[in-house]
């Protein structure tokens, strides 16, 4: 769990997108936070404390002149103890109080008086948030260290369309996740392959392989965490990019190579991960090849470029990660890969310990020596990952 033994109060303002702020409860509960729920008068209109208190377990509060509180300071006492004050979904009235340091209910009150930091997600309709008022203010709010969390652009409850609409629960929690992340790669700019290629025999037919791109995917996640921009070159798979990451779809090998060589020179870190086709077909059919044209059609293979090998003999290119799965001799094939790319880390794993799935079995290979992993999910393979990289690039 992500947010393990982390404390967060997550207030909640007047608007529609109040009742979002419950499935966001949950999710952040569900990663392992201990979640507060603060509301304003107005967001009682729209979802009651019950719901919040069943959800979180907690009593939920709305009054700064609670009695629960012994010394009536529920803005202190509250904020003291929490780690993030998390508001969501953020009005742009309460934008406007806080950037004026207004104190007239409890939430506005305890944001002032606070001592952690302050991650708002505003939700507005869009000529609100358009309005040179709330612009203004979002930029204060920005120049005093506050995190501006969205907003997204789409269709709103009024009907209209456009900015405005509080990033949905998942989005949030990424945001919130990434917030408690150290930022070993601060500043860096980082480059990713991800998931298989797809070399075509005719418009329908081609050669691919199992990757499923999720060690890619999940790599791109902890670098944007750790606080790198992350650049995801990812060929065909079936899930969305992760929050915060440019992610460039292709389909073949050559489209791979392109994308990767027009970016690899601006780029501080290239990991390579896809499972790239060493070959793809010279010939391939412009219609549909049938069973009926007389014969085996001959399938004539070229090689395809060499993506990690070029990037890593770039005159002053960026630190180079390599990916290596085998089915057997684990070390030495990896090991002979690294020293012939001339590259300072590869990962290897063999292909019956994870290849497509979930969870995995890593192996790191440097100047240094070898690095096993403990086997894990790999989202937590990923992040340990990073770690290393960090580690041997200075950056933490």
């Amino acid at each position: 769990m992500e947010l393990q033994g982390k404390r967060i109060v997550l207030g909640v303002t007047g608007g529609i997108a109040a009742y979002k702020a419950a499935e966001l409860l949950r999710l952040l509960a569900k990663q392992g936070a201990e979640v507060q729920v603060a509301m304003t008068e107005g967001a009682t209109h729209f979802v009651t404390p019950t719901t919040f208190q069943a959800l979180s377990g907690k009593p939920v509060f709305t009054d700064q002149w609670d009695a629960r509180m012994p010394n009536a300071m529920a803005h202190i006492d509250l904020s003291r103890q929490a780690d993030l004050i998390l508001v969501a979904p953020a009005s742009a009235d309460f934008l406007a109080r806080t950037v004026h340091g207004l104190a007239d209910d409890l939430l506005a009150t305890m944001v002032l008086a606070r001592d952690c930091p302050l991650l708002v997600a505003p939700a507005m309709n869009r000529q609100m948030w358009e309005n040179p008022a709330t612009q203004r203010n979002v930029a204060q709010l920005r120049a005093d260290g506050i995190g501006i969390l969205g907003p997204a652009s789409g269709e709103q409850a009024c009907g209209e369309v456009g900015a405005g609409r509080m990033l949905e629960p998942e989005e949030i929690l990424e945001e919130v996740i990434a917030f408690f992340t150290p930022k070993l790669l601060a500043s860096k700019r980082v480059l990713i392959t991800a998931g298989p290629t797809f070399e075509a025999i005719d418009p329908v037919r081609g050669i691919t392989n199992l990757s499923s791109g999720r060690m890619g995917y999940a790599l791109a996640r902890a670098a944007r965490q750790a606080g790198a921009a992350v650049t995801l070159v990812s060929g065909p798979v079936g899930f969305a990019a992760p929050q915060g990451v440019d992610r460039i779809d292709v389909r073949s090998a050559l489209e791979m190579h392109a994308a990767v060589m027009a970016r690899a020179s601006l780029s501080d870190i290239f990991i390579g991960v896809a499972a790239v086709a060493d070959y793809r077909v010279a010939n391939a059919a412009g219609h549909k090849l049938k069973k009926d044209m007389g014969g085996i059609p001959p399938i004539e293979l070229v090689e395809n470029p060499d993506i990690l090998a070029e990037v890593a003999a770039l005159p002053g290119g960026p630190f180079c990660v390599g990916f290596a799965a085998e089915s057997r001799n684990l070390e030495e094939y990896a090991q002979a890969k690294r020293r012939k790319k001339n590259i300072p880390l590869i990962a290897g794993n063999l292909i019956q310990d994870g290849f497509g799935g979930d969870d995995n079995r890593l192996v790191l290979f440097d100047d240094k020596g070898t690095h096993p992993l403990t086997p894990a999910p790999k989202s937590e393979l990923a992040r340990q990952l990073i770690e290393h990289i960090a580690d041997l690039t200075g950056t933490d």
